[in-house]
């Protein structure tokens, strides 16, 4: 699913109340940015009175949680998706990783900047937090795979080789590789740059069997 600029108010009849607040959130954030509307005006999207939202949630806080939550559990099924426990070779794996990253942020770049960019902590609501786990546990699991087939004497801690890759790609995504407004110009396509990366990273390693070292 993907959420691009909002055309208006959805009028809310007899459907689900809670999915059309889910549903004008991500229209305003695609539309305003996640700070950019009230809970009110979520309210007045869905067509529904200002106090309708509490029957659901607290507050735009756990609004925003919620989208969030949604966000990251989609995005943890494409990464694992993508990663297939590294098969058929660990490398053209990770690579399809990034890639599925980089699409991502693309493709659902209201959700993106709900997960990232809203300033919801993750601990606002467990279910979050486990997506969020669940999520980076597949870039984890990709290292920990990496990093095994380096001799054990130089072997670096895998969840620092995850949280360098975390860190290379997202910056990536979130610069050269959104699908909004926000995406800066690039002279080459973010899935080079991001590939570039990578290698320059594995060769640094001295991973065994990088591309790097073809």
């Amino acid at each position: 699913m993907t959420w691009g600029k909002g055309s208006g108010p959805r009028g809310y009849h007899h459907g689900n109340l809670k999915e059309a607040l889910v549903r004008a959130a991500l229209e305003l954030i695609a539309e305003k940015g996640p700070a950019g509307f009230t809970f009110a005006d979520a309210a007045r999207w869905a067509g529904v009175s200002p106090a309708a939202p509490y029957r659901h949630f607290r507050d735009r806080e756990a609004l925003l949680a919620d989208v969030a939550r949604r966000g990251f559990e989609e995005f943890a099924s494409v990464l694992t998706k993508a990663w297939d426990e590294g098969r058929p070779d660990l490398f053209e794996a990770f690579d399809r990783l990034g890639k599925a990253y980089l699409d991502f942020a693309k493709r659902e770049p209201a959700y993106y900047s709900a997960m990232f960019e809203a300033g919801v902590s993750p601990d606002a609501d467990p279910a979050l937090r486990e997506a969020g786990d669940r999520a980076f546990g597949v870039l984890r699991s990709a290292a920990e795979k990496l990093v095994a087939t380096m001799p054990a004497q130089a072997r670096p801690p895998a969840l620092m080789v995850a949280l360098h890759m975390w860190s290379m790609t997202h910056g990536i995504a979130s610069l050269f590789g959104r699908g909004d407004a926000a995406r800066r110009t690039l002279p080459m396509a973010p899935e080079e740059l991001l590939e570039a990366a990578v290698l320059v990273y594995l060769r640094g390693l001295g991973l065994p069997g990088s591309p790097a070292g073809a």
